[in-house]
């Protein structure tokens, strides 16, 4: 009888540890609402083209949302916010309009492929425009120009513009 005390308090701490980070659920993105405004500059989101963002933060329920990727990247890659950041979503722009990108297009930025560097403008100046495959991303910087890059590319010097 002691050990199947001991056995029921313990399978619970078992059960835990043998969870992987796979079995937690998927972040799933919030809306962007007509009201919304920019966390890194204050601007009406909904009013300007191009692709959006959000953070997701560490035990926050309050997701900071964004007009442009690039002011996304701006506040997500400061040392004192990076740590706190539990998943990055962006728009699929493959997916969804340029002028109006919908809610439903949002993918993993940190899983996402970036044209930097082309002649499409969104509010922020030059934008980094995030797409779901590479190949989507490779024949939009051949429409369009820039350079093709991964997450891991993006970093304050390129958005600075240095």
């Amino acid at each position: 009888m002691k050990q199947l005390i001991i056995l029921c308090l313990i399978l619970p701490f078992l059960f835990a540890c043998s969870q992987s980070e796979n079995d937690t659920p998927k972040q799933q993105a919030e809306m962007i609402h007509q009201h919304d405004r920019c966390h890194q500059c204050g601007m009406m989101i909904k009013k300007y083209p191009g692709p959006k963002g959000q953070v997701h933060l560490r035990g926050e329920s309050l997701v900071p949302k964004f007009c442009s990727t690039r002011d996304m990247f701006s506040f997500a890659l400061q040392p004192e916010n990076e740590r706190q950041i539990s998943s990055l979503m962006v728009h699929n722009m493959a997916i969804t309009d340029w002028d109006h990108p919908v809610d439903s297009s949002f993918i993993d930025a940190k899983t996402a492929w970036y044209v930097y560097g082309t002649s499409k403008q969104a509010v922020m100046g030059p934008a980094i425009v995030p797409f779901e495959s590479k190949d989507t991303a490779e024949q939009f910087a051949r429409e369009f120009g820039g350079a093709v890059l991964q997450f891991e590319d993006i970093d304050l010097e390129l958005i600075m513009g240095n």
